[in-house]
């Protein structure tokens, strides 16, 4: 099953990562943003809407909420039933866990989309959401959850991930496309060939 900390609206996903800037001082808090609202969506539950044209490579809102230890996610969370994958976890780094459940705003409402016009972007510990494409006003927002899973896992616990994006390349899952077992395997392989070609 996936972890407690890698439940739906947790995205251990492999974000874009780019360098902290020259700037000692950290962008302002993006809480609100004057370009989406959040309301009804057809996909699930509450959805994130542009109000306004968005271009592409704009920095449309950050992922806010209160940021806790990986163990504080599990244990926050451990009680809720098996069959409950919704929480509002997002992994920001190996320490920190931002919960959008508690102080959270309206980015936690992005739902997961096969066709995604958003990306997540992870610097110095914030996750901010960008567009990868042009939006048009009252285009839904959505980017690939990406939601990490064990080839271990239980088909009937990772069924609850199904995704209802709608698009027409829908891959019909939110999970990755990858288990994480067989990436780390990979990963392991391909550093042992390394070294043995040295």
């Amino acid at each position: 099953m996936p972890k407690k900390s890698q439940r739906k609206k947790t995205q251990r996903k492999k974000p874009v990562k780019r360098p902290a800037t020259r700037s000692r001082k950290s962008p302002p808090e993006m809480a609100v943003s004057p370009l989406v609202e959040a309301r009804n969506s057809p996909i699930h539950g509450k959805g994130v809407y542009a109000l306004m044209p968005i271009k592409k490579g704009s920095r449309i809102i950050e992922y806010l909420g209160e940021r806790i230890s990986h163990s504080e996610a599990d244990s926050r969370y451990e009680l809720k039933a098996d069959d409950d994958g919704h929480t509002f976890l997002f992994i920001a780094s190996n320490r920190t866990v931002i919960d959008a459940g508690v102080n959270g705003n309206d980015a936690r409402f992005i739902n997961h989309h096969c066709n995604a016009n958003c990306e997540t972007v992870i610097e110095n510990s914030r996750v901010f959401i960008d567009a990868i494409r042009d939006i048009k006003v009252g285009d839904e927002l959505g980017y690939d959850y990406q939601l990490t899973w064990e080839s271990t896992d239980e088909p009937e616990e990772l069924a609850l991930y199904a995704c209802c994006c709608g698009a027409r390349n829908c891959r019909g899952t939110m999970l990755d496309r990858e288990p994480l077992d067989k990436k780390k395997l990979k990963k392991k392989t391909r550093k042992k060939a390394g070294k043995k070609r040295r």
